[in-house]
């Protein structure tokens, strides 16, 4: 027994002398990220074709421990510097200290982008522009979702569509909502009914960054991707911190909260779990007619991707996302008992959502990925006295093939798409169920060291409308080592929804009218682009990046709220509709950390029929962004000034007696923020939101028309149903709340905390 015992205790004592021994023949790699004396804070290490990886903390210090013996490629990867590489070689029981000194790239030229090519190449290689945008430019003006966000990207504008439930969509160099598709990981799960719910609730420490693509894309993307793109990148489990948390409340009673982490579970799997809470509850009516100035809103999304390793680094993932929301705006005196009645006005909506996706690279020697999503949308709301109760279901699968064959590298593709839509209004008869196979090929072709040429075709067969083919190609020349010309071409198609994508055909009192079977949209769109960088001698950095752009559309579907004011008429335009303009950006980054962004975008958006050119309504002519940043560094004190300004748009009013002003005004929201990061894993941030106080009702005499009377009760009408002009309604008005161009909100403070553990 004695003996058995001893045995036992000797074969423990040996595994565990294995154990540490085996743990010191690895070696250790240890040191700081600095630039120029500066700690860089939160880069990405890791050895290439591993999973060995870090993050820098608060201070620059990083470790990697437990590394074989062996001959390694160390990259280290941050938004707003040059990747660094270095080959190593590392010997047992090795303890190297290195330091690494990175170069800043205020232009981010040579990060990595996926969305122009389904390919992960670096932003100069891509013969298609991509702009990319990292959750430290997020930060530079905290919102509660990327929707609000994106008001600072040049070319991009959050449309609000309703002056009561302040439900929007993206507008992409004058192109309307419907027209971006939105992606998460490259997957297409928001179009339609869910593209502002898709903006929201990704916490932004699980945000890798944000690729926006201008122009059509529907040779690899198919429909919705007819005026650009916008694809959230989330965190691999190497980059994500092991928990963060970012929490902000503002003047107005706002409270939002942001959690993230990353949770190993075995040896061969991972988590990233985000969680988004956002809360609002205040009656405010600053401008007096008896609505919400904004809609009050409680909302949660939860986040979750699995990471599972494999044979050969192959990727596998999934990922998920829940959302609920209430919202609800409208009169000040509503409450829930009164929705979907006659008495008081309100716009109430619940809306449940959830999302899967998932990559698997394929066990095979060919680079072969297969990629699936799906999500279901439910909808029940009310506008007034009006329900509106919808489902959308989207599934999409694909499987690509990644080929190099000598200078060509081909990409082939098939996709399925399955579309189920439904609601309760009389334009929706019966639910609306299609499944779209799709095949696509692109190929890119090296001409020579500073040449390149990718040509792309897409086929798509709809049972409603046929087989529809989508070409692309794109030239990309790189002109010496600073500079890069490109001149892309494609068309896009997009097959239509109405009621998931006009929110004013639900409310106020204009009656929708559909005059014939609406046909696919189809475009074509030229755009050259041009990106320079200037290094002075200095060290100031200037890049530029402009574009010329030129979209056409045929079988264009607007709503026409011009012909009669108490509707909204929807056809296939019988004529062609344009968008056309010039875009640019600006970088300068000065040796003393000072950094500077500005750009603007001129446009005009318009259509012709029968002859007639009409300037397209809520487009302006003119836009520019701006952000101004610099850090104190000895008072780890960081400023951030931004905003932008819009120039005059066309207005849907109701006809020649509407006392509002038929045009916007030139406008300009603008921000300003203090953070400072004195202590260890923490971030104190706050400031001014909307300086100017600006706000739509300025020169107008109201803004939601018949506000006093939202059921019309006292409306009288023609034996035309026209509004005829009484005592109490002198310019002959219903009740309309689509007249918004920007947002109620006037100024106020903000105050925040961020906390990051790596």
């Amino acid at each position: 027994m004695e003996i058995k015992q001893l045995t036992s205790f000797t074969a423990i004592v040996i595994c565990m002398l294995s154990f540490f021994i085996g743990n010191a023949q690895h070696a250790e790699l240890r040191g700081i990220v600095s630039d120029e004396g500066e700690p860089v804070a939160f880069a990405n290490i890791y050895l290439d074709e591993t999973v060995k990886g870090t993050s820098s903390d608060e201070n620059g210090n990083y470790v990697l421990n437990n590394i074989p013996a062996g001959r390694y490629t160390l990259k280290v990867t941050v938004i707003g510097y040059r990747p660094f590489s270095l080959a190593v070689v590392l010997r047992k029981n090795e303890q190297r200290s290195l330091a690494i000194e990175l170069t800043a790239s205020a232009e981010e030229l040579e990060e990595m982008v996926v969305t122009g090519t389904l390919k992960a190449v670096s932003r100069s290689e891509s013969p298609v522009p991509v702009e990319v945008y990292s959750p430290t430019f997020l930060k530079k003006n905290p919102t509660a979702s990327i929707f609000e966000a994106l008001q600072n990207v040049n070319g991009v504008r959050p449309q609000i569509n309703c002056n009561v439930c302040n439900t929007g969509d993206i507008h992409i160099n004058g192109l309307e909502g419907p027209y971006t598709l939105v992606l998460i990981d490259g997957m297409p799960i928001v179009s339609g009914l869910g593209t502002v719910y898709g903006l929201s609730g990704i916490p932004n420490s699980l945000i890798e960054q944000i690729e926006i693509v201008k122009g059509p894309a529907s040779s690899l993307y198919g429909s919705e991707a007819v005026g650009g793109l916008i694809n959230i990148i989330t965190k691999n489990t190497l980059e994500a911190p092991d928990f963060a948390a970012d929490a902000f409340v503002t003047g107005w009673g706002e409270y939002n909260l942001d959690v993230g982490a990353k949770i190993d579970i075995g040896k061969k799997t991972d988590l990233l779990l985000g969680v988004n809470y956002f809360n609002y509850d205040e009656l405010i009516d600053n401008n007096g007619d008896n609505f919400t100035d904004l809609t009050l809103q409680d909302r949660i999304s939860v986040f979750q991707k699995w990471n599972f390793q494999r044979e050969g680094n192959r990727i596998f993932s999934i990922a998920g996302r829940f959302f609920y929301e209430d919202r609800w705006g409208g009169e000040l005196q509503w409450t829930p008992e009164f929705r979907g009645g006659d008495e008081i006005y309100g716009e109430s909506i619940y809306t449940r959502r959830w999302e899967v996706l998932g990559k698997y690279q394929l066990p095979v020697k060919e680079k072969m990925m297969f990629s699936f999503s799906y999500n279901d949308h439910a909808q029940n709301s009310v506008y007034g006295d009006t329900p509106y109760i919808a489902d959308q279901r989207i599934g999409f699968t694909q499987l690509t093939w990644d080929k190099k064959l000598g200078s060509h590298d081909l990409l082939i593709g098939s996709a399925l798409r399955y579309n189920y839509y439904n609601d309760n209004t009389t334009a929706t008869v019966a639910a609306d169920e299609v499944v779209i196979p799709s095949l696509f090929v692109q190929d890119e072709i090296k001409l020579g060291q500073n040449h390149s040429l990718l040509t792309g075709l897409r086929y798509d067969y709809d049972n409603r409308h046929g087989s529809i083919l989508t070409p692309r190609s794109a030239y990309r020349w790189k002109m010496s080592d600073n500079a890069i010309l490109r001149l892309n071409a494609g068309t896009g198609f997009r097959v239509v929804n109405l009621f998931t994508e006009e929110h004013a055909a639900l409310t106020g009192a204009r009656e929708v009218f559909v005059t014939e079977e609406l046909k696919p949209e189809r475009s074509f769109n030229i755009n050259l682009n041009y990106l320079k960088k200037i290094y002075a001698d200095n060290g100031t950095f200037v890049g530029i990046d402009a574009s010329v752009f030129y979209t056409r559309f045929s079988n264009a579907i607007l709503p026409d709220y011009d012909t009669n004011p108490n509707q909204i008429i929807y056809d296939n335009l019988d004529g062609k509709s344009v968008s056309q303009g010039v875009s640019a950006n600006v970088d300068v980054a000065f040796p003393n950390g000072l950094k500077i962004l500005v750009g603007g975008t001129f446009q005009d958006v318009s259509q012709t029929e029968n002859g007639i050119d009409t300037r397209q309504i809520l487009i302006e002519s003119f836009s520019g962004t701006w952000s101004v940043s610099y850090k104190i560094r000895p008072w780890d004190l960081s400023i951030d000034y931004t905003g932008n300004v819009y120039g005059p748009m066309r207005l849907p009013t109701l006809g020649e007696n509407d006392p509002r002003s038929d045009f916007s005004p030139i406008w300009s929201i603008q921000n300003i923020q203090f953070s400072y990061s004195g202590l260890d894993d923490f971030e104190f941030y706050g400031g001014l939101k909307n300086l100017l106080n600006w706000t739509p009702n300025r020169g107008n005499p109201f803004i939601i028309a018949r506000a006093n009377d939202p059921f019309d009760k006292e409306v009288v009408f023609d034996g035309n149903g026209d509004a005829v002009a009484t005592a109490n309604n002198p310019n002959a008005l219903t009740f309309d709340p689509s007249y918004v161009y920007g947002p109620n909100q006037g100024i106020r403070a903000f105050f925040g905390l961020r906390y990051r553990l790596n």
